[in-house]
């Protein structure tokens, strides 16, 4: 009873994890719009925003992917059914 209890958890919050995944989705195309307009705006920048754009959605991504993980290790590799 208290694995099936435990595995149901695992899946609801594996569940809650991959919402992180909408976040930095958001985020991104929220960011590369307004590179493109300041660009648009100053095209002898394009350089800086672009790159400012990039490491932006690449710390934005990670939060992404660490929910994966977490998501991951608790369908497949859960530690909690151990402790039982």
């Amino acid at each position: 009873m208290e694995r099936a209890i435990v595995l149901a958890a695992s899946a609801i919050g594996a569940g809650i994890a991959m919402i992180a995944g909408v976040g930095p989705g958001i985020g991104q195309g929220f960011a590369a719009g307004k590179a493109a307009e300041a660009v648009g705006r100053q095209p002898e920048a394009r350089g800086d925003i672009t790159s400012t754009m990039l490491f932006g959605c690449a710390v934005a991504e990670s939060t992404g992917i660490y929910g994966l993980v977490v998501a991951l290790i608790l369908l497949f590799a859960n530690p909690l059914v151990g402790m039982l």
